[in-house]
């Protein structure tokens, strides 16, 4: 492929208007950096000189970073963008209508590019760490979808980026036994720390049509330190799992961990990390601060997931000890870090977060006021539906406690009551499991709600409920329609009020 190398901007010239294009990347990791932000250059020339001229569909793992996704929506580029992001520029030209946007299970994308549903792939600009002399590549920081970007695209373009060390090489386990239905046979995982691949990449040589060659490192984060919202929110986990160990419902080394990304769930793992459990394990699609701290600590034996998502921290820590952590770190496509059948046969304890729950157990976790998209569901619903124990998270309040995160209805469902087992906020914790709706519309009211907030869903509920004994309403999930959706209008506009008034 040496023949092929040439600058990013000569590889972008190469992308056509209307393409479908796959890039790889994952939560900040693993992202081209100088192919898309060549194409941006491209594109915004061709669409100053006549206005909408030049458009692609964006087709990722996961969310990128401003090289890429900020970059391409900066100058109107995308025309479609799947199946997460959580770019500002792209949150205001998808809500202002200028962008389409797909938000999909993350388990779903490549078996829907198998399928043919989502059209052509026609590039896939793909970053990898190393091209060895038979053509098998040396996946980076995140797998994602990279196997069918390789496989699907009828044209690709590479990136090798140098800032990725090559050993790195043998930490990913990338599958190829998955097949159409209905040829399909079981994945043979049952181990979050086994492997049932290979550690590289494969591409066809002839559709390769150009190498870049970069130096350039991931989006790194800070995370900032636990606040006391997120660590009551752990306390109360962790004090649930102690719970169920002692009912005999967990074992005493728990089960696999899933967790979603942000600083609670690194307040969870820092409290597990000094807490009693040992052996612990993950399967997860994003591997966060936390979950190094315990592979260190030894706390914690083997994690999987797709990508990683560390701070400049966390970046030194893995670089300075790759060694020892690709013996205990295994790297997948999404395709199988996320595959239903292989969360259900692990059992694992999935914990994730959420924009609001409403008093029966349904969750939004990507809406503000039902219209308004923030990043997308992710993979938190493969997860959920398929876990052995599904909890959700987030502070009662929101806007310094101008909105209730505990709702009557959320103005969006992402999760339907039937997926949501925990619902957890700093308050305490509701565990839904064999509650019928009205039990669980109290439990959630007790437990959750902020104790400014409780009168009100408290006195809604009641009067719900005489809605349904007067014969005019259900009483199974008692509502009251008109109100329940005025409720998100009332207190968005207390808060607008209130944020007015701080300032």
């Amino acid at each position: 492929m040496r023949a092929k190398l040439m600058s990013a901007d000569e590889a972008a010239a190469l992308i056509r208007h209307g393409d479908n294009v796959g890039m790889s990347g994952f939560t900040g990791a693993g992202y081209p950096k100088a192919v898309p932000a060549a194409l941006a250059r491209h594109i915004e020339r061709r669409n100053a000189e006549q206005p909408g001229s030049f458009r692609i569909g964006v087709w990722t793992g996961a969310s990128t970073a401003p090289e890429l996704d900020g970059a391409l929506a900066q100058v109107g580029g995308i025309e479609l963008r799947l199946p997460y992001q959580s770019d500002p520029t792209c949150r205001q030209r998808i809500n202002a209508g200028d962008m389409d946007y797909i938000d999909i299970h993350l388990s779903h994308v490549a078996q829907f590019v198998w399928f043919g549903f989502l059209g052509r792939l026609n590039v896939a600009v793909v970053e990898v760490a190393g091209i060895l002399d038979d053509g098998r590549l040396v996946p980076t920081s995140s797998v994602g979808n990279n196997k069918t970007w390789l496989e699907q695209a009828d044209r690709v373009i590479l990136e090798v980026n140098h800032w990725h060390p090559t050993a790195l090489e043998g930490m990913h386990d990338i599958y190829y036994g998955t097949a159409r239905p209905p040829q399909r046979q079981p994945i043979p995982l049952t181990q979050p720390g086994e492997r049932i691949g290979e550690p590289y990449l494969r591409v066809d040589p002839a559709k390769v049509v150009a190498v870049v060659e970069t130096h350039a490192s991931d989006r790194v984060t800070p995370f900032a330190p636990p606040d006391a919202v997120s660590q009551r929110i752990a306390e109360h986990i962790i004090d649930f799992l102690g719970h169920e160990v002692r009912r005999g419902r967990l074992p005493k080394d728990l089960l696999p961990l899933q967790s979603g990304v942000g600083n609670t769930a690194n307040a969870v793992m820092a409290g597990l990390n000094n807490g009693p459990y040992e052996n612990l394990t993950a399967y997860t699609e994003v591997l966060q601060d936390g979950m190094l701290a315990m592979l260190k600590s030894g706390k914690m034996t083997s994690a999987s997931a797709t990508a990683l998502s560390l701070s400049p921290e966390g970046i030194r820590d893995f670089m300075d000890n790759l060694d020892f952590y690709r013996e205990r770190i295994v790297l997948r496509p999404q395709e199988i870090s996320n595959h239903p059948e292989i969360i259900r046969r692990l059992g694992l304890i999935a914990m994730n977060g959420m924009i609001e729950a409403d008093i029966y157990g349904n969750v939004n976790s990507t809406h503000l006021m039902g219209t308004r998209i923030m990043n997308g569901i992710g993979g938190s619903g493969d997860f959920a539906r398929n876990a052995y124990l599904s909890i959700f998270m987030t502070g009662s309040v929101a806007k310094g406690g101008s909105i209730s995160c505990i709702v009557p209805m959320v103005s969006h469902v992402d999760h339907t009551e039937h997926d949501v087992q925990i619902i957890v906020t700093e308050q305490g914790l509701a565990d839904l499991r064999g509650l019928a709706p009205r039990e669980r519309a109290r439990l959630v009211i007790e437990r959750c709600a902020h104790p400014d907030y409780r009168d009100a869903l408290n006195d809604y509920l009641s009067r719900a409920e005489s809605l349904g004994r007067s014969g005019r309403a259900g009483l199974h999930t008692p509502h009251l329609l008109d109100e329940a959706l005025s409720w998100h209008a009332r207190f968005e506009q207390q808060g607008d009020m209130r944020v007015a008034q701080d300032r």
